[in-house]
């Protein structure tokens, strides 16, 4: 009696809502792992954008046992309600409500086609990126300088090294990135386009398998691109007649351009390796008056629309990058490293969702 003194009773269960509502949310993240796992938003764009449970289930894509076809409609449900796809409620011939059909909305779009988004989410819902969250209390109360990231406090060796030693998930990881470098480029190049005017030389630092060279090259021929990547990387990496590939270490030495590109790079390192790597940056490139500058494609944190989903979308993902000892920062944050490499300006771009552009001056 002494919990509801004072406090109406609607007023507990809506804060027991709030606190199911947080402890379920990963039923949601699951339930899109299932559907990606299956292909569904495949099956139901192969059958013209919409399609009913036996549909979906005869589709060769998706391979279900059929006693789970029940199952099947109860997953639906929770990505319908979660916005991944539409519900209609059919008819049938004889006016009797028939079978419900369901269609893709803009979220499930992105996962289908050529530029499909799948193979980046299928990366972050991985279970070698999952579980390591399951011990997050347990490495908060170690020490700081002296343990590992909570990715190594889990698998045993950092997030590289499993990328390096695990054929199948190191493939996933370059697919991933790999397509969410065409999808974000192909917004960079139409929408913040004039940051790459006027350059003849560029720099993908840490650039992987060339996915954003590769976009910034088509879309400005008249720019030399480079990607420098650890020789493994670069030893995967796809024949290019546009891009040039060079194997070698940021934390060394980059080579001279008229501009370096950071795309979600500086967000996987401390504070003071950052500094490291735009210290090099900066010894690459010429004065600002000359054109010299980096380029950064990163998160700032509370840069942006205001909304509710955007700002939580910053923040779980500064949560999430910590797995591997990163951080997501905001402007203060990114002004202390800028500033400490010794640049002397900066300028941010908050036009990519989530992410932004972030120019920086010699």
């Amino acid at each position: 009696m002494a919990l509801t003194t004072g406090t109406n009773n609607q007023a507990l269960l809506d804060a027991q809502l709030e606190l199911w509502h947080t402890t379920f949310a990963y039923i949601k993240s699951m339930a899109l792992k299932s559907a990606l796992d299956l292909r569904i938003a495949d099956a139901i764009h192969a059958n013209g954008g919409a399609a009913t449970l036996s549909q979906i289930v005869s589709n060769s894509k998706v391979t279900l046992h059929p006693s789970k076809i029940p199952c099947l409609r109860r997953l639906m449900r929770v990505l319908t309600s979660t916005g991944i796809f539409t519900v209609q409620h059919g008819d049938d011939d004889n006016g009797s409500t028939g079978e419900l059909t369901y269609g893709l909305t803009p979220a499930s779009q992105l996962l289908v086609g050529s530029t499909s988004l799948t193979p980046f989410m299928s990366l972050i819902l991985h279970g070698i990126y999952v579980s390591p969250f399951l011990g997050l209390s347990t490495w908060l109360q170690q020490h700081e300088h002296s343990d590992p990231s909570l990715f190594e406090m889990t698998h045993g060796q950092t997030v590289w090294d499993v990328n390096d030693h695990n054929p199948a998930f190191g493939a996933l990881f370059n697919e991933g990135m790999v397509c969410d470098s065409n999808f974000i480029m192909d917004i960079v190049v139409k929408d913040c386009g004039h940051v790459f005017q006027g350059l003849s030389s560029l720099i993908d630092v840490a650039g992987g398998l060339g996915g954003a060279a590769q976009s910034i090259s088509k879309a400005f021929p008249h720019v030399k691109c480079s990607v420098l990547d650890l020789p493994q990387v670069v030893a995967k990496a796809p024949a290019s007649a546009s891009v040039k590939y060079i194997a070698g270490d940021m934390f060394e030495s980059i080579p001279p351009a008229n501009a370096i590109f950071l795309k979600w790079v500086l967000h996987d390192w401390d504070d003071a390796d950052c500094v490291k790597i735009l210290k090099n940056c900066k010894k690459a490139i010429p004065p600002r008056d000359a054109g010299g500058k980096v380029i950064i494609l990163d998160m700032v944190v509370g840069a942006g629309p205001s909304n509710i989903k955007h700002k939580e979308t910053q923040v779980m993902f500064d949560l999430f990058i910590m797995f591997v000892n990163g951080a997501e920062r905001d402007e203060q944050e990114w002004k202390n490293i800028i500033f400490e490499a010794g640049f002397s300006d900066y300028k941010i771009i908050p036009v990519l969702g989530v992410r932004s552009i972030i120019e920086i001056y010699p």
